[in-house]
């Protein structure tokens, strides 16, 4: 057996001999020299590869675009000498965070046979609803069950809603420590993914809905990372449904897969849409929503407007767009935590965002005056009846028509409506 761990730190090799370890800078030279073919005649037994996060030293430095390509380059050469011990190897796995493409990293191998969206091996990387309530169940009480669902469930890689996964790190340590948190989430900060985000000026609503091909999910590379790929490899995206419209053509629907990582990942890209995010702006944005105190909810709505830069604005075209308020106005609320519906869809049509708080729902539409005349915000969700579907659930809904001003960079209206 060998056992390549951790970005490729050290190899065990199991033979009748027992336990063979190998240091890292050691490895190249036992793997093209005759090592496989040495266990496989000690242990009378083809030898089997686990390989564990083989994209590591790659990912470690995508800051640095030469040393990336560099290691791309060794580890190319490495596991292709994998090829010519094909005779000498009874099973190779190998997983990592990312999907390189077969040409950039695996030339040398042949018939690779990639499992991630394979439905059989769908639920292997992390807890289903059936591990968290019979092997923790112990652990439950004084936990609201549900709570745990939206916070840490939702990973999916396969079309079978049953098969989504709990987060295995959040889940044990929610149980440790009794508290609900982004556990996984601070483990590391997105330093490359929010740059990456930046420079493609996202519109972040879009983020709770993104529909691609099948191909695009798998094509990352050290000179070619499309955006969607690189937020489903990295987990802050996960398959929400699976469609073919034509034979052989894979449509995936993806979306945020839980609330931990929705909430964190916008509170990380506000920065990048020039807000300056401070914990007084929640505690406002909280206060305000709780009662509701419209008044409140105005000023500070119109006081993180115009907190933002005016150099934001110079260099950055979108800011004449509805998509750039709503994208401020989104991660404000996502990052907060509360339940965001974005597009939400009735048989009338879909309002801009639907936010369920408190007991309350909230519905709101946005326009920018230079494009529409001012008061249509809110004739809209009137006129297309927007609340109809909430009407039966007995709760509070606010209608809300908030419309902006591209030359005064803020909002000039502030309708409010509600129906009970």
């Amino acid at each position: 057996l060998f056992w390549v761990a951790n970005g490729l730190k050290a190899i065990v090799a199991l033979g009748e001999g027992g336990f063979v370890e190998v240091a890292a800078d050691h490895m190249r030279r036992q793997l093209h020299g005759n090592f496989h073919e040495v266990a496989h005649i000690q242990a009378g037994q083809r030898v089997v590869v686990l390989i564990d996060e083989y994209d590591k030293p790659i990912l470690d430095n995508l800051l640095n675009a030469e040393l990336a390509r560099e290691m791309r380059e060794g580890l190319k050469n490495l596991y292709s000498v994998l090829k010519d011990a094909d005779p000498h190897l009874h099973f190779v796995l190998l997983t990592g965070v990312s999907k390189f493409s077969k040409v950039s990293l695996f030339s040398g191998l042949n018939n690779l046979n990639d499992i991630t969206l394979d439905d059989p091996y769908a639920a292997i990387c992390g807890y289903t609803d059936d591990d968290i309530d019979s092997v923790f169940a112990p652990e439950l009480r004084g936990l609201d069950r549900e709570e745990i669902r939206r916070w840490y469930n939702g990973y999916r890689w396969g079309d079978q809603e049953a098969s989504s996964v709990y987060n295995p790190f959040d889940v044990l340590l929610l149980l440790q420590k009794r508290k609900f948190s982004p556990y996984w989430f601070e483990t590391a900060t997105p330093t490359f993914l929010v740059d990456v985000l930046k420079e493609g000026g996202v519109f972040t609503p879009q983020l709770e809905r993104l529909q691609v091909r099948e191909q695009l999910l798998g094509r990352f590379d050290i000179d070619d990372i499309a955006t969607e790929a690189l937020l489903f490899q990295t987990g802050y995206l996960t398959i929400h449904a699976v469609e073919e419209p034509l034979t052989g053509y894979w449509l995936y629907t993806l979306g945020y897969p839980n609330l931990e990582v929705e909430s964190s990942l916008n509170q990380a890209l506000l920065p990048t849409l020039g807000v300056k995010e401070h914990q007084e702006h929640h505690l406002h944005l909280l206060q305000a929503l709780q009662q509701p105190n419209w008044q409140q909810l105005e000023t500070h709505l119109k006081a993180l407007y115009a907190g933002l830069p005016h150099d934001w604005y110079r260099n950055n075209p979108i800011a004449q767009y509805e998509g750039h308020y709503a994208s401020v106005f989104y991660s404000h609320f996502a990052a907060l935590g509360v339940g965001v519906t974005v597009e939400d869809a009735s048989s009338k049509g879909k309002v801009d965002m639907t936010v369920d708080f408190g007991g309350q729902l909230y519905l709101f539409e946005f326009k920018v005056v230079e494009q529409e005349p001012q008061g249509k915000a809110l004739e809209q969700i009137k006129a297309k009846g927007y609340a109809d579907k909430y009407l039966a659930r007995g709760k509070p809904i606010h209608l809300v028509g908030i419309e902006f001003s591209s030359t005064e960079r803020q909002i000039t209206a502030f309708d409010v409506e509600t129906m009970s």
